[in-house]
């Protein structure tokens, strides 16, 4: 196997799946068959979750993307995955890019990532550190990326991930915000749940501000997704954005800020800190799994058991 040209994915096709096998095949001599299945076939799962990224170009993955489907795996771990098999799927990965790219720039060590690591947030999320978090937005504004700052406040304000921020039709989730006190998530969202289930998500004080700044800078298109770019290539840019104002104040990444969010849910609803907070969960537990059911219905998960990543233990 060879090249078929052009610049997108590394030369090797235009679709980033087909892309990677061929790479492999080209790599491993046309020989290897097993080998070059079993990498395709996680190559394929890592491709499924990069499109609901809006990515199909593995020119635009970066250290940002593999850090977020690391984090990825390791909520699936213990439940329907094991720690082998989200190491394996990382080897294939780290395989599959060397094979595409030709160097190992962006080599992981899955021991390193999911070794030993627990899905259950034991510390606060850095984002509920407003000073921080703040400065990080003030960065961004400066260096002139204030769409990638509004995106960053969505998601800290109303626990969006950064799809669902970025289409965000600002306009009715204004209209929404004045009139009802809450906005109805249905762009973007995971699996496509939010054309059938309603996730409306309450407007703090914080939120109705985020939500100002964004209209304004998105204008009269309504969403933050500039006019030249596609979501595809936006969404990419937005992460990069985020993690080089972050990075420098240990913010984490844009995901951190829906554990902020979710943790500040938590101190309104039960009136105690969240157990990532403060190290034990205090409310009731008929009390925290009640909360934890209606955070999870406004972070746009179907199950409460994902909530330990947010915030904490409900032991």
């Amino acid at each position: 196997m060879r090249k078929v040209g052009g610049r997108r994915n590394f030369g090797w096709g235009k679709q980033i799946e087909w892309a990677g096998k061929q790479a492999l095949r080209a790599v491993f001599g046309g020989g290897h068959y097993g080998t070059v299945a079993s990498h395709s076939a996680r190559w394929r799962r890592f491709c499924e979750w990069l499109r609901e990224q809006g990515i199909r170009d593995a020119r635009q993955i970066s250290r940002v993307e593999l850090a977020q489907f690391t984090d990825h795996l390791a909520h699936q771990i213990s439940g329907s995955m094991s720690i082998a098999y989200a190491k394996n799927q990382l080897t294939s990965i780290n395989v599959v890019l060397e094979s595409l790219r030709g160097d190992r720039a962006l080599w992981m060590k899955p021991g390193d990532r999911l070794g030993k690591r627990s899905t259950i947030r034991v510390s606060p999320p850095a984002g509920l550190n407003r000073a921080r978090f703040r400065c990080a937005v003030d960065k961004l504004i400066a260096g002139g990326k204030e769409r990638p700052a509004a995106v960053a406040l969505l998601c800290r304000e109303l626990g969006l991930r950064r799809r669902e921020a970025s289409l965000l039709d600002l306009r009715l989730a204004s209209h929404q915000a004045a009139s009802f006190g809450r906005v109805n998530i249905v762009a973007g969202t995971k699996g496509g749940r939010g054309r059938s289930v309603d996730r409306w998500v309450p407007v703090s004080n914080h939120a109705k501000a985020a939500l100002r700044l964004a209209a304004e800078v998105a204008g009269n298109r309504w969403k933050l997704i500039p006019d030249h770019l596609s979501l595809a290539q936006w969404l990419p840019k937005v992460s990069r954005s985020w993690g080089e104002v972050a990075a420098p104040l240990q913010l984490g990444t844009l995901r951190d800020l829906r554990a902020a969010y979710a943790c500040d849910r938590y101190l309104r609803i039960t009136n105690e800190h969240a157990p990532a907070v403060v190290g034990v969960r205090s409310a009731d537990k008929f009390v925290d799994r009640a909360a934890r059911s209606l955070l999870s219905q406004e972070l746009g998960h179907n199950r409460i058991d994902v909530l330990t990543a947010y915030i904490g233990s409900a032991k």
